[in-house]
């Protein structure tokens, strides 16, 4: 193609395309793939004057060496369909199966077919469009495929630094590490919200470690474990004589976390009373100790921890109301393990090497069978009962663990029964959870559709992927590839 034709490519003249040139609207590396090398250099010309960084590769192999070379270093993909050699379609298909490469791929063809963009959307094109380009529409649409690489890197990231802490990585945990990834450097008092054995003291520890205060303590109080009477001692402390009993001058947990983080775990069961003075200490930074005379300065981050509704507390009048806003500046919710059913075997086996490492056991696997029964069960205690099912199966069982070891209340209740209806209710209901999110962004919205849809053809053709997917019109590897990434496993509701 001749530099003029090149130049219409893109529906402007290259001088114009020099005269408009600016910097900053597109942040990231784009690999522009084409045989032609005017079309690759009008691209460039043009992707370059929007801020983005261009590499050229002339063939689809070309351009398969240097995703493999350089890993994450390509944000984006342009890549034209007919090539010499390997098509761009091989090359999607190629890359729509490596389970390594999550990089959004736009296709482009001077001489497309209905055919091959049906075939290029199937295999999870981000884009596809003919040739001649209009400007604007490719900046939009790499615009939109950087915004789409910047949140699978950001996920990724946050995977690698909460990890340790925090197992899992189903849509409503990624939504939590990203609220910890927001909440940890600040200096927010935070509410953490759930049900018992969801883990909420995991959580608070881990926005301890995250902070600026992660150098001084984190203190841990129960408050529905120590009676009313004593709640304040333990609190604030108490003088030599300020009861009978008291011996000796005791520092309280404020002052042992002062600098550091205190969590009140279980602040619903407050008394009254000990609610009152632990406001007021959040409102002034002083307390003083029980028996007392002269008031003591803290700097502490006050966290507290439930599992009750503290606004219905507070209505019934069992919680003050303004404690309850103080404390929940940042509302946190953990979610019960019901609820993220794709993380239960990772968890599983991440107790099974704890118990068998704690109790001095070779290592053990766990059958697939096994897990999906343990995926079924509704774990009413959460994920504190998993870990003790796994302790004991990894304790009592010889070997590696199979779906005949579990515990009959969990064979009974992930065992075979009626599959599951799923219709326009229950796309609605999770469609609605995610709208009202405040934290959700449109690609949150559109994943969370198509995740659900995705569930509902698989339960209506019994979790057999090939017939699903030939609902849905895709290619059963590509339809695969959608459930790794949505994190869809058999047997989900």
């Amino acid at each position: 193609m001749s530099g003029d034709g090149a130049a219409r490519v893109l529906g402007r003249d290259v001088s114009r395309v020099e005269a408009g040139s600016r910097a900053g609207a597109l942040s990231g590396h784009v690999l522009v793939v084409d045989d032609e090398r005017n079309i690759r250099r009008i691209l460039k010309m043009v992707l370059e004057s929007e801020g983005a960084v261009v590499s050229e590769a002339e063939s689809a192999e070309a351009a398969l060496t240097v995703l493999t070379a350089q890993g994450g270093g390509v944000d984006v993909v342009v890549m034209d369909v007919k090539m010499p050699g390997m098509s761009g379609i091989e090359a999607l298909e190629r890359l729509s199966t490596d389970a390594k490469h999550h990089v959004p791929i736009i296709m482009i063809s001077g001489h497309a077919t209905v055919t091959d963009a049906v075939k290029a959307t199937r295999l999870g094109a981000f884009d596809f469009f003919e040739k001649p380009l209009a400007r604007e529409r490719v900046i939009v649409s790499v615009r939109n495929a950087l915004e789409r690489s910047r949140a699978v890197a950001e996920l990724a990231e946050l995977r690698r630094r909460w990890g340790r802490e925090i197992l899992g990585r189903s849509p409503v945990m990624l939504r939590l590490l990203q609220q910890l990834e927001k909440v940890a450097p600040s200096k927010a008092r935070v509410l953490i919200q759930g049900e018992s054995g969801t883990g909420k003291e995991l959580v608070a520890r881990a926005i301890h470690e995250a902070s600026g205060r992660s150098h001084a303590k984190f203190v841990k109080i129960n408050c529905a474990a120590i009676p009313s009477e004593l709640i304040e001692s333990e609190l604030f402390g108490h003088e030599r004589g300020a009861f009978t009993g008291a011996s000796s001058r005791k520092r309280g947990l404020f002052e042992v976390a002062d600098g550091g983080t205190l969590l009140l775990d279980e602040v619903g069961d407050m008394d009254l009373n000990a609610q009152a003075k632990v406001l007021r200490v959040i409102q002034t930074g002083e307390f003083m100790r029980v028996g007392g005379q002269a008031p003591i300065e803290v700097d502490v981050r006050v966290m507290a921890a439930t599992h009750r509704q503290l606004q219905e507390c507070v209505q019934r009048g069992e919680f003050r109301e303004d404690l309850y806003f103080r404390l929940a500046v940042v509302p946190l919710t953990v979610p019960p393990l019901r609820a993220r059913r794709t993380d239960v075997a990772e968890l599983a086996r991440h107790f099974i090497a704890e118990a068998c490492r704690e109790n001095g056991l070779a290592h053990r696997q766990i059958s697939q069978e096994a897990l999906a029964a343990l995926a079924q069960y509704n774990w009413p205690g959460n994920i504190r009962e998993l870990r003790n099912v796994m302790e004991r199966m990894v304790v009592l069982c010889e070997g590696d663990l199979a779906a005949r070891d579990l515990p009959g209340e969990i064979v009974a209740g992930g065992g075979a029964r009626e599959a599951p209806q799923f219709g326009r209710a229950e796309l609605s209901e999770r469609l609605a959870e995610v709208i009202d999110d405040r934290d959700a962004s449109l690609r949150n919205v559109r994943e969370a559709v198509e995740r659900a849809f995705i569930i509902k053809r698989l339960v209506e053709h019994g979790w057999n992927v090939s017939r699903a997917a030939e609902s849905l019109g895709l290619e059963r590897t590509h339809l695969h590839r959608k459930m790794r990434l949505l994190e869809i496993q058999r047997g989900m509701p």
